[in-house]
């Protein structure tokens, strides 16, 4: 039988408290965040200790809130249990002044090239990666494209124009 929702959730907060907030479970998957500098001592608990067992990185990711003051960016992890066939998804934010999250290639190999191309695109950097630069992008260039910094659109475009539409 498969570990619970809620035996991963008190373990966890056995171990970290009150630190890891914001719990969830949408569509069965177990959903929380952490802080920032505890991205590596959580990820580490949830690989070594044997009831969780969560050694395989399925997915790493970032995501721009623009809005969101002190949190404009959020690193999220998707962790496996291969044996139990558990997923969670943990999730750490990080504001746009100073994007800086510890990498975690030390742990999954998988995250090396995952950062890297969270890097390319949302300009996060990871402390201590091996390698981080461009993997996708070209190296000339200046900014990060996932960022909601532009207008959806080119706003000087005559053909869009409404009255071209009849409006």
């Amino acid at each position: 039988m498969a570990i619970a929702n809620d035996k991963i959730k008190s373990l966890l907060t056995e171990q970290f408290g009150e630190s890891l907030t914001h719990w969830e479970e949408p569509y069965g998957m177990l959903t929380f965040t952490a802080p920032r500098d505890m991205n590596l001592k959580v990820l580490n608990f949830l690989y070594d200790t044997p009831e969780l067992a969560f050694r395989f990185m399925t997915d790493l990711t970032g995501i721009h809130y623009p809005d969101k003051k002190g949190e404009e960016f959020c690193v999220v992890y998707h962790l496996h249990n291969l044996v139990e066939n558990v997923r969670i998804r943990m999730k750490i934010y990080t504001a746009a002044e100073r994007p800086d999250v510890y990498t975690a290639t030390g742990l999954f190999s998988a995250a090396n090239w995952m950062e890297r191309e969270t890097y390319d695109f949302y300009g996060i950097n990871f402390v201590g990666h091996p390698d981080l630069k461009r993997v996708l992008n070209v190296d000339e260039m200046d900014y990060f494209p996932m960022r909601k910094e532009y207008p959806l659109e080119d706003q000087t475009r005559v053909d869009k124009d409404d009255e071209m539409f009849g409006r």
